[in-house]
C-alpha cells in the first residue's frame, strides 16, 4: 500500500472513473493528466479488449485516443461508455462459410428477380380473370403471350443453381407460376365458351412434376381423349 501511494502522489491528481461496459460497470483509477488513449491501455486488464477494439463514448460523444480527459470535462467520479468493436475476421478459417454463403445470397436474388417479373404478370392474369368472369370478351392473344412470359420465367428458374432456403424459395416461385399458368388455361377456355360450364374447362395440371431435379415440365401435356369417346370407340369395334 505504501508504494502504491508514493507512486500516486509521484504521478499526480487521479480521477476515479466508472465505465459501463455491457451489463457491468468497470471502476478504474487513471491520472488525472491522462489520453483517453491511456485509459484504453488501462482497461484493457479489466475488460480484455485490445484499445483497437474499445470505443469510448464520454456525454454522448466518441473520443480520441490523443484527448485528454480533463480537457474533455472528465472529473473524478465521471461516468463513460465502452463499445467493442467487431473482431476482425480471421480470413483463413471463414474462406470457404463465406463463398457458400455468397453463392447462396446470388441464388436468392436471381429468384427474387424473377419473382418481381412473375408478380406484374401476376397483377395482369388478375385483370384478365376479372375481365372474363364479368362476361367480357378478351383475344386470346392475351392468353397466349401471358403463358409464353410465364413459361420464360420457368426457363430462369430451371436455369438457377441453388441449395438450402434458395432452392425452397426456387420451389415455391416455380408452383407459382405452374398456378398461373393453370388459371390462365382455364380462363381461355371459359373465354372461348362462356356459356359451358366453366368445372369443366380443359386444366393442364398433370405432368408439371416430371423432371429429375424438381423444376416440373416446361410445356403442357398433349390433349387426352375422354373417357366417353374412348367407350364409343371400342362399342364401334364390337
Amino acid at each position: 500500500m505504501l508504494v502504491q501511494r508514493r507512486d500516486g502522489e509521484a504521478a499526480g491528481p487521479v480521477f476515479r472513473i466508472r465505465v459501463s461496459h455491457g451489463a457491468n460497470f468497470r471502476e478504474v483509477v487513471v491520472p488525472a493528466q491522462a489520453t483517453f488513449g491511456e485509459l484504453k491501455s488501462i482497461l484493457v486488464q479489466t475488460t480484455g479488449l485490445e484499445p483497437e477494439r474499445q470505443r469510448l463514448f464520454f456525454r454522448g460523444k466518441e473520443k480520441s485516443d490523443r484527448e485528454f480527459l480533463h480537457a474533455a470535462g472528465v472529473k473524478d467520479g465521471a461516468k463513460l461508455l465502452l463499445l467493442e468493436k467487431p473482431a476482425p475476421a480471421n480470413l483463413v478459417q471463414k474462406v470457404e462459410p463465406v463463398i457458400m454463403d455468397e453463392s447462396m445470397m446470388k441464388a436468392c436474388e436471381a429468384v427474387a428477380r424473377v419473382r418481381a417479373e412473375v408478380d406484374k404478370l401476376s397483377a395482369k392474369v388478375c385483370d384478365l380473370e376479372k375481365n372474363v368472369l364479368g362476361g367480357r370478351k378478351v383475344e386470346d392473344k392475351e392468353f397466349v403471350v401471358l403463358t409464353e412470359l410465364l413459361m420464360m420465367q420457368l426457363l430462369k428458374l430451371d436455369g438457377i443453381k441453388a441449395e438450402g432456403e434458395a432452392r425452397a424459395q426456387r420451389k415455391a416461385e416455380v408452383h407459382q407460376v405452374q398456378s398461373l399458368v393453370e388459371t390462365l388455361d382455364k380462363l381461355k377456355a371459359r373465354n372461348a365458351n362462356p356459356f359451358s360450364d366453366h368445372n369443366k374447362a380443359v386444366s393442364v395440371t398433370t405432368q408439371w412434376e416430371t423432371f429429375e431435379n424438381g423444376m416440373g415440365s416446361l410445356s403442357a401435356p398433349p390433349p387426352r381423349v375422354s373417357s366417353t369417346q374412348v367407350d364409343t370407340d371400342w362399342e364401334q369395334f364390337d
